[in-house]
């Protein structure tokens, strides 16, 4: 079972959660604004692994970030359902953006 790390106020997590949910990927959602032990929990894997450099230059948090059960972690989990799965993304109805300038997450 994968553990994602995320919050409920991130667009891009709930729109994961919409596509783990209806194609019956079993997941442990960790909301990092629920304690300080979850945000502390994904900051030291934001904060260690190479995975995150990327997005850490453009600004981004790092939401969602999926941890398979091997301990990899990964972030681009369209890929995982369209690529690794062959399924179709379900989109949102109405994405919302979480960034200062609008234009994303």
């Amino acid at each position: 079972m994968f553990k994602v790390y995320g919050s409920a106020m991130c667009p891009d997590c709930v729109w994961l959660k919409l596509n783990f949910d209806t194609y019956g990927i079993e997941y442990e959602f960790i909301d990092i604004l629920d304690s300080l032990k979850n945000l502390k929990e994904f900051l030291k894997l934001r904060d260690n692994l190479e995975v995150f450099d990327r997005l850490k230059k453009i600004g981004d948090i790092g939401l969602p970030a999926v941890v398979r059960e091997n301990g990899e972690v990964f972030v681009a989990w369209e890929k995982y359902i369209t690529d690794e799965l062959g399924l179709k993304l379900l989109e949102l109805e109405d994405k919302k953006s979480c960034s200062i300038d609008g234009k994303g997450c």
